[in-house]
């Protein structure tokens, strides 16, 4: 079992495995003894200073184990030296956030003696990842025993090394104990409390605990709609037309929601000490090709790639392709629409309790089909991102993110609008939204919660199996090959990209259209409730632990859900304008209502937007203490300076 590490051993005192490097196990010998040599090689001879042990010295337990695995740790010098270089954060003796710093250590809060438990797991494991991706070609043309596995100056040895096969993953270890603990208070216990956010962030890192605290804030977020809308449900169940006041509250609350989640994550990322910290300059994404040039800023050699040409791969592949597929959702939709007249003319025709439930078997066909096309259109849109070569990572999520949002929002919602505003049936866009949120809530729980638990209860058992053909009785704590074992063998967690998909359509369900279906607010908190308990068990039971992720907001998912919150006030006002309570008031002139409201609709979008500028993302005593922080700082560097000036 792995020990609770602290910052690592000591030079000597002791190795704390925190990493996992699994090479293939036909990898050449070479190979594998320059990679060793090289991240255990100190920092001036290009190493990365690490220590690294193997797994099975010798010879494995089994036939069936990898003879090359390694774990790596760090002295506790080495990790609180790469801590400074990373510019991680953390209290000081005042109760403010600031970068760590050697020479100034015995001033932050938690430091005692030589540092020992200063720095959380996760942050240790952070830092040898950070310091793993630094290993990099020097002198060497290929990797040793690889002819054909061409290296260059500056390329990242671990990344190339995986991208060839040689290196199959690198991976944190999980700690045991400390894993139960987090367990029982997170989702083992019911409870009607808050998620433990600081420990999720301890363990798992910012970017994680952030997702988990916007989860939260969603759900309670849609407390007040929820209330809102069971009543309104039960007593006003037949006349779709008096939405009018449901409406208009929608359009207050996703704008609401929305500030007040900005000022949320900014105190947490302040509490965490991610609100202030500098974004480290950005290194080449591991998939970016090129020809071999230098790099005008750092003067590094690595690739360079003609934007022109990417520009033309955008507009002349990419752009067309992804019109391509809204109109293949397009012709499904009216596939759909084809469907639900024939069911509803049989019905017509013959109203009995089969043909009632044949009216909702066309929804439900077409809300299976939206997922199966939207899990297909992902991986075509990775594809596509990837083969444009984008340089720097954010750049590739961006244009990952804007391609599958754009189809998400079609393929989920044309059909609703279609409904709305060009056949203005409500009755039916009431049917098919009720139809498409519970179908995809199943579908997601099923995937998400039912097969995770029987991945895991099978792996379980194939672990005991395991044990059992052992001659000696197992211990009391699961031995460190067998835990690497275990850890080896779970799934990969691919990041937040797909739970914060499935929230932002959530949150499109809710704002755009709740209010012809007012229990949909209802439905979204109990698949957040559960999605809660699914999701930390997952992250628990299911996945390898994720490298820790510093993040100070949830980035591009603010701007996602802020662009979804303009068009539900677009879309409630058009609601609330084609309401009969509306249109009473203009029996002779359609054109005045039209303008009416559009008008309305335009002065809603200002003051959204004079909020914005209103209500400040970041709580005053919080600007307060950045401001105070700065100031310091600045003093602290213009006393250095007079220090170092020569006297005259």
């Amino acid at each position: 079992m792995l020990k609770q590490p602290s910052a690592g051993g000591d030079d000597g005192s002791g190795f704390t495995p925190l990493v996992v490097v699994e090479m293939a196990p036909d990898a050449k010998e070479e190979a594998v003894v320059w990679l060793t040599r090289k991240i255990s090689a100190s920092e001036q001879s290009g190493g990365a200073g690490l220590s690294v042990q193997q797994l099975w010295s010798g010879t494995a337990e089994t036939e069936k184990d990898n003879p090359n695995v390694f774990l790596v740790g760090g002295s506790r010098q080495r990790l609180l030296s790469g801590a400074e270089d990373l510019g991680l954060f953390k209290e000081f003796n005042d109760g403010s956030m600031r970068a760590f710093t050697c020479a100034n250590r015995d001033n932050f809060k938690d430091f005692k003696g030589d540092g020992d438990g200063f720095l959380s797991t996760a942050e240790c494991q952070y830092i040898v990842k950070h310091e793993l991706d630094s290993l990099r070609a020097k002198s060497e043309t290929h990797i040793p025993g690889y002819e054909k596995a061409k290296l260059y100056p500056g390329k990242s040895i671990i990344r190339r090394m995986q991208s060839k096969g040689i290196l199959v993953q690198v991976f944190p270890l999980h700690e045991t104990e400390e894993l139960k603990r987090l367990s029982f208070t997170w989702y083992k216990k019911v409870k009607l409390s808050l998620q433990p956010l600081d420990e999720i962030r301890h363990y798992y890192g910012e970017g994680l605990a952030l997702y988990f605290g916007f989860l939260e804030y969603f759900t309670f977020a849609l407390v007040p709609m929820a209330l809102v809308g069971v009543p309104y449900y039960l007593f006003d169940w037949e006349s779709y037309d008096k939405y009018v006041l449901f409406a208009g509250f929608n359009l207050v609350w996703c704008t609401v929601i929305l500030e007040g989640w900005k000022r949320s994550s900014a105190t947490m990322a302040y509490r965490w000490g991610t609100l202030s910290r500098k974004k480290a300059f950005e290194e080449p994404r591991p998939g970016f090709h090129g020809v071999l040039g230098f790099n005008p800023v750092t003067g590094r050699e690595e690739p360079l790639y003609p934007n022109t040409k990417r520009l033309l791969q955008v507009y002349l592949v990419s752009v067309p392709f992804v019109v391509l597929c809204l109109y293949l959702s397009l012709y499904v939709m009216m596939v759909y629409f084809l469907m639900e007249g024939w069911a509803l003319s049989l019905h017509a025709a013959e109203p009995t309790f089969w043909t009632t439930v044949l009216t909702f078997v066309p929804s439900v066909i077409y809300a299976v089909v939206i997922e199966v096309m939207n899990l297909i259109y992902r991986y075509a849109a990775e594809f596509l991102t990837g083969w444009e070569n984008h340089r720097l990572e954010s750049s590739y999520q961006n244009h990952l993110v804007l391609k599958v949002l754009l189809f998400n929002f079609f393929n989920c919602f044309a059909s609703l609008f279609y409904i709305a505003f060009v056949m203005q049936d409500m009755v039916l866009l009431r049917q098919c939204l009720a139809t498409l949120l519970i179908t995809s809530q199943i579908l997601n729980q099923v995937m998400e919660a039912f097969l995770p638990y029987w991945l895991q209860r099978r792996r379980n058992k194939k672990m005991m199996r395991r044990a059992h053909k052992r001659a000696s009785p197992p211990p009391a704590e699961m031995p460190l090959a067998d835990q690497v074992r275990l850890e080896a063998d779970m799934s990969t967690y691919l990041g937040t990209f797909d739970d914060y998909l499935e929230l932002f359509l959530l949150f499109g369900y809710v704002s755009l259209f709740s209010c012809v279906y007012p229990l949909a607010a209802v439905l979204v908190v109990l698949n957040n409730v559960t999605e809660v308990y699914s999701d930390a068990f997952k992250m628990c039971h299911v996945f390898k632990r994720p490298f820790s992720e510093p993040a100070a907001n949830i980035g591009v998912w603010q701007l996602a859900f802020e662009a979804m919150s303009v068009i539900a006030v677009v879309t409630n006002c058009a609601l609330i304008g084609m309401s009969p309570q509306v249109k009473s008031y203009f029996p002779e002139s359609e054109t005045q209502l039209i303008l009416w409201t559009a008008a309305i609709e335009h002065v809603l979008l200002a003051l959204k937007l004079i909020l914005t500028f209103v209500i400040p993302d970041v709580p005053k005593h919080i600007q307060t203490k950045l401001a105070r922080l700065e100031f310091e700082s600045l003093e602290a560097l213009k006393k250095k300076k007079m220090l170092e000036a020569p006297v005259q």
